[in-house]
């Protein structure tokens, strides 16, 4: 059974080395692979232990596939033409039916809970964040995998993936996750109206610090155009990057950084909030920024012309820019420098990605026959030509082919075929993060077209530029070679607590911004976080992280 605490654990993995070390239980093995494999040695040809389903499984199967559910209007993520055509394309082929299981983007951790208390969670278990993989490894819910089998069932997936899944993904000496590829590239930025900028005698190019920044925001407002957007924190704390010292301090990032522990007690956070508090209390951003849980909020806000920066994933078939012209036919876009929220002499940090996408685990009460329908749902998807529909679409309804072979988008397309609004990736990002194609240089002019509407390539090569140019910048999340049992502990806890705290840190007086600071600071730290810090810090203190 699922258990009702959560395990503590944490990642812990050294780099170069293939062992990611965390607690582990049994939960019964009733579903173990049929074939196993030595615990370092790599898959080799061994096809007669594994049941032939190339014609189909004998006896109907069902794979429930998790899909992010991101309130995407006009959108049903689990009935459209594309899940159709995977039912056709696949799911009849090898007789499973192909069901998807919705999980809220902004909640999934409370929805896979939920549908694992309930017995009802999908095939798959999901996250973006190794630390949370690790939770619902903790808890029993994932099998133990075959390399064997998979290297069988899904031979191409596995060329592309292994030594990702090699490297990366035991736990205890068992085998646990695998992975979607992650291609070196990112998408997500942030909206400006460029009108508004010029408006107030400015050029987005003097966005040169968060100082220049926050003397543009006090010009929107007395110019009575709008304030920028801003939106809850929550689940993803990267937010204080921009506040810390350059070059970084190894101890203080192995101390603080963690992308599912809000770190409200560091410097760089004290100098964030600050700054939140002093934009809140002058009306330089969103006022009920709190009531923007999620980006559909956030993004109704800019649409209307009340906010004049969004953040988002930048994607062809993104419906913000209509939207907002639609409401304000004057309106122009451009790309937030990053410079713009770092504060004079800093450098503009960011959390580094790890090579791959999702973390994947098979669900414990999986079958069999379904761990294996995984498999061979993988290898379909990892065909160039079905990976390529799914990114696409129709050729000559959603795209054309230009002279380098990519896939033009057409505008404003809204046929029965029509994709998603990130371009459908919540489906296809079981594989990798990205559209790829064979080489690099039509990749790249491929993430021009993907990640912006006709006529707003120039906004998807800023995107493209300010990532190269600002690699050096960027860290990842250390690791840690001992278990950090203090993390899973007080997580959930702490999440909660953190919105809670820095909502009242922020809509505080300035005047009383270091009193309410500092007793939310003894309050966190009184709840769980002062004891994840010790347990750090005897690891860093033992040289057990990188």
């Amino acid at each position: 059974m699922v258990r009702k605490k959560m395990l503590s654990t944490v990642l812990a993995v050294i780099m170069g080395l293939s062992v990611l070390s965390a607690c582990t239980k049994d939960n019964g093995g009733n579903n173990k692979p049929s074939a196993t494999n030595g615990a370092s040695a790599a898959p080799t040809e061994n096809a007669s232990a594994y049941p032939d389903y190339s014609g189909g499984f004998p006896e109907r199967v069902t794979l429930e596939i998790p899909i992010y559910e991101r309130a995407f209007e006009g959108w049903n993520v689990t009935d459209n033409y594309y899940t159709r055509w995977v039912q056709k394309e696949f799911g009849d082929k090898y007789n499973i039916d192909v069901k998807y299981r919705p999980i809220t983007r902004s909640s999934e951790v409370t929805d896979y809970g939920q549908l694992l208390a309930s017995h009802k969670a999908p095939d798959i278990i999901f996250h973006y964040d190794m630390p949370q993989a690790l939770t619902y490894y903790g808890e029993d819910v994932m099998q133990e995998l075959d390399y064997k089998e998979i290297a069988n069932y899904a031979p191409s997936y596995w060329s592309n993936l292994s030594s990702t899944i090699e490297q990366y993904g035991s736990v205890d000496g068992k085998k646990v996750f695998f992975f979607a590829d992650r291609p070196v590239a990112d998408n997500q930025t942030t909206l400006i109206r460029k009108d508004w900028v010029e408006k107030v005698g400015m050029k987005v190019e003097d966005l040169t610090s968060l100082e220049k920044y926050n003397e543009m925001l006090a010009k929107w407002k007395e110019a009575g155009l709008g304030v920028a957007g801003e939106k809850l924190l929550l689940n993803n704390y990267t937010y204080s990057y921009a506040f810390r010292d350059w070059p970084i301090n190894e101890k203080e990032r192995a101390l603080y950084s963690d992308l599912s522990v809000a770190d409200l007690t560091s410097a760089a956070s004290e100098k964030y909030l600050r700054n939140l508090n002093y934009q809140f209390n002058n009306g330089l951003i969103d006022k009920e920024f709190y009531l923007r849980s999620d980006d559909e909020k956030a993004k109704a806000e800019f649409v209307a012309g009340k906010t004049g920066t969004f953040a988002l994933y930048l994607a062809s078939n993104s419906d913000v820019f209509a939207a907002t012209l639609a409401n304000n036919p004057d309106a122009h876009f451009d790309i937030l420098p990053p410079g713009a929220l770092v504060p004079q002499g800093n450098q503009p940090q960011g959390r580094a990605y790890w090579p791959f996408g999702f973390i994947m685990g098979i669900n414990y009460e999986s079958t069999p026959e379904e761990r294996t329908a995984v498999w061979m749902y993988l290898e379909w998807l990892s065909q160039p030509e079905n990976l390529f529909f799914f990114q696409n679409g129709v050729e000559g309804q959603n795209y054309n082919l230009d002279a380098d072979g990519i896939a033009a988008k057409v505008p404003d397309f809204a046929g029965e075929s029509k994709l998603s609004n990130n371009n459908n990736k919540d489906y296809w990002a079981l594989v990798t993060e990205m559209a790829q194609y064979p080489d690099p240089a039509v990749t790249r002019k491929s993430y021009l077209q993907n990640w912006a509407p006709p006529g707003y390539e120039s906004l998807a090569e800023t995107v493209l530029k300010n990532y190269e140019s600002n690699t050096e910048y960027r860290t990842p999340d250390a690791l840690f070679s001992v278990v950090l049992g203090t993390v899973g502990e007080y997580k959930a806890d702490l999440n909660s607590m953190f919105q809670e705290l820095y909502v009242k840190i922020v809509t505080a007086s300035e005047a009383d911004f270091d009193s309410v600071y500092q007793a939310a600071k003894v309050t966190y730290l009184k709840s769980g976080y002062q004891e994840i810090l010790d347990e750090k810090q005897k690891a860093i203190d033992a040289g057990q992280y990188r």
